[in-house]
């Protein structure tokens, strides 16, 4: 089914919103789906450009996916971490040496002025997904959390510390002068969309939030 036709407009986060993006992928006609993935997680470390949330959905939709971690490629390898742990590196967020090269690759490309939708849709395209693959943004947002221990980056709340600080704020950085990513808002205006949908994984306890978050963290020991 072409546009033409009508399509279906996906707002995805991470692990939750690839599950329904795989489904919708499955069931709807080639080039039917469009996905736009959260960037508010996105966060740099070890000097690398990562987006946890759009690598999640590309390895999802691309058959790449770990389904025992919920996050990161099948088939692994932990080379990397290993090393970067006997040199005495920062081990709390696990990076896998295929995934590893995502990221570096992502970070050279963003230093040479590409775009991270252009980035991203170079990626979709490589591991032959059909689907289109949106970032909300190109523009920078971050996710911030002010707990008793100060400020902090939502990866390192979520994965370093497992959601243990108590949240007393929210902020998002940058999301006040963000701009959409334009094919995104070209894709709510098209007349031609017949159904948007979004995964919305908030409203759970907090020890079930704190259980979940265990569970996926990317800080356990790689295996």
């Amino acid at each position: 089914m072409s546009e033409a036709k009508g399509f279906v407009l996906a707002l995805s986060g991470g692990i939750g919103g690839a599950k329904l993006a795989l489904g919708l992928y499955r069931i709807l006609p080639q080039g039917a789906l469009t996905v736009v993935a959260n960037t508010g997680d996105d966060f740099e470390h070890l000097g690398l450009s990562i987006s946890p949330d759009i690598d999640t959905l590309l390895y999802t939709l691309a058959g790449l996916d770990n389904p025992e971690l919920g996050w990161g490629r099948r088939d692994e390898t932990w080379t990397f971490m290993k090393a970067l742990g006997n040199l005495g590196g920062e081990t709390w967020f696990n990076l896998g040496d295929g995934d590893l090269a995502t990221h570096v690759e992502r970070t050279r490309r963003l230093a040479t002025a590409e775009s991270l939708s252009e980035v991203t849709d170079d990626f979709r395209r490589r591991l032959g997904i059909s689907a289109r693959l949106l970032p909300m943004s190109d523009d920078r947002v971050r996710t911030r959390l002010r707990t008793a221990e100060g400020w902090l980056d939502f990866q390192d709340y979520f994965v370093r510390l497992r959601c243990a600080p108590l949240v007393r704020e929210i902020a998002f950085a940058g999301a006040a002068t963000a701009r959409p990513q334009q094919a995104f808002l070209a894709a709510l205006a098209d007349d031609n969309l017949r159904a948007k949908d979004c995964v919305r994984v908030r409203h759970r306890s907090s020890r079930s939030r704190r259980s979940s978050a265990a569970r996926r963290s990317r800080g356990r020991p790689p295996r």
